[in-house]
C-alpha cells in the first residue's frame, strides 16, 4: 500500500492506494510533512483531486478500490451518480437504494466513505436542506458545496 500527503484548500489530503486501485483519500487539519514524491499509482488521483480544486474538474475518472460492506458500497455506487453542482436528501438517497426506511443506515454508510470527495458524500444533505453530519467538518461541506455552485447563474427574479 502506499500513500502520498497533499495541500488542498482544506487542509492536507492523504490519499492511499496501490495496483489495485485508490483505498482511500482523507482529509484533516494536521500538519505532516507534504509528499515531494507522488508515487506512480498514485499520480492520477492527486493529478485529478488538484484540477478538482482548480475548478478545470467536475468528476473522477479512477480505478477506485475502497474497503467496505456490499451494503456500504451499494451507497457509494449511488452516491457517484450524483451530479456536481447538485445536492440529494438522505430520503431520496434511501428511495434510490429502494428501502425509504433505510435512512440511518444510509448516512451511516455515506460517513463512513473512504474516498473524499472522489465518492462526493459532501452533496448528501438533510431533507429539509441543512447542511448534516460530514466526517471533515461542516465547513468544508459547505465550502465543496459552495465551490460546486460557484459558476450557477444567479436568478433575477
Amino acid at each position: 500500500m502506499q500513500f502520498c500527503t497533499i495541500e488542498t484548500p482544506l487542509g492536507q489530503a492523504k490519499v492511499t492506494g496501490d495496483t489495485n486501485g485508490i483505498t482511500s483519500v482523507s482529509i484533516s487539519d494536521t500538519t505532516e510533512q507534504l509528499s515531494e514524491i507522488i508515487p506512480e499509482n498514485l499520480l492520477d488521483c492527486v493529478t485529478q483531486l488538484k484540477a478538482y480544486f482548480r475548478e478545470e474538474r467536475q468528476n473522477f475518472d479512477l480505478k477506485l478500490n475502497p474497503n467496505g460492506t456490499d451494503f456500504q458500497k451499494r451507497v457509494w455506487q449511488e452516491l457517484q451518480k450524483i451530479p456536481y453542482g447538485k445536492t440529494c436528501s438522505y430520503l431520496e438517497l434511501s428511495k434510490k437504494l429502494g428501502n425509504p426506511k433505510a435512512i440511518r443506515a444510509v448516512a451511516n454508510a455515506n460517513g463512513k466513505n473512504p474516498l473524499w470527495i472522489i465518492i462526493p458524500c459532501h452533496r448528501v444533505i438533510g431533507s429539509d436542506g441543512s447542511l448534516t453530519g460530514y466526517a471533515g467538518g461542516l465547513y468544508r461541506k459547505q465550502w465543496l458545496i459552495n465551490h460546486e455552485n460557484r459558476h450557477k447563474q444567479q436568478t433575477l427574479f
